[in-house]
């Protein structure tokens, strides 16, 4: 009953009115689209992280890790992972020093940057629906009163059959714009919370993986000058 009294009230509106409804509506669905996306990335991404953590801690050495982790396809931690190890096989074994740990660091730094972008792809979009619909709807409303006090005017008389028509185009544009508005705000803050916590993931393995390899370029040069690992 109520969606037939809706879909009445939009077949009855104007064509500006149906304008407005229109972009709102497509600037829902696009929200929606995007909203799904990446609550659905954003879920494997979690899961994948921890999945390869937990393969990480409790692998043998590097080569095991690479090979094993290769399913991890859609694991942030996982392609930072094989970034530093990539830059890590780029320097001959006598050249692994402090300076390699700054080529690694920048080369984890970038990944991880990159993984970040491609997570918020899209999502300040959801900003801009959150924004920008409920003014859409205001200019919906505010037609939709214009076209009551012209019809007053041009019937001199204020009844509601007169004046209906322009309030009920004024109450359904204000309706969609807060409809696209309000899932697209919260899905925004949310989203953006879940894209934080993968970058905290991310920076603490980084930081972890550079401290493991330290520690072993500390053995190493140990092992080649024991009188350094006396001092």
């Amino acid at each position: 009953m109520l969606q037939n009294g809706v879909m009445d009230l939009i077949s009855q509106s104007g064509p500006m009115a149906k304008l407005v409804l229109l972009i709102l509506l497509g600037a829902s669905i696009y929200s929606w689209a995007i909203i799904l996306a990446k609550v659905k990335t954003l879920r494997q991404c979690s899961w994948e992280n921890s999945e390869f953590l937990n393969l990480f801690w409790n692998s043998r050495n590097v080569d095991d890790v690479l090979t094993r982790g290769e399913r991890f396809d859609r694991s942030p931690v996982a392609r930072i992972f094989r970034s530093g190890v990539k830059e890590l096989k780029k320097l001959p074994e006598r050249e692994q020093d402090g300076r390699s740990i700054e080529n690694i660091s920048r080369a984890l730094a970038r990944a991880s940057g990159h993984e970040v972008a491609l997570l918020e792809k899209n999502v300040s979009w959801l900003a801009t629906v959150a924004s920008a619909t409920p003014f859409i709807g205001l200019f919906g409303t505010v037609w939709g009163i214009m076209n009551s006090f012209q019809s007053i005017g041009a019937s001199g008389a204020a009844n509601l059959a007169v004046v209906a028509p322009g309030i009920s185009e004024a109450l359904i544009t204000t309706a969609m714009g807060i409809g696209a508005a309000v899932p697209a705000v919260v899905a925004y803050n949310h989203i953006l919370t879940q894209i934080k916590r993968v970058a905290i993931d991310m920076d603490g393995f980084a930081q972890d993986f550079l401290n493991i390899i330290q520690r072993s370029q500390i053995q190493r040069d140990a092992a080649r000058d024991p009188a350094k690992e006396g001092k």
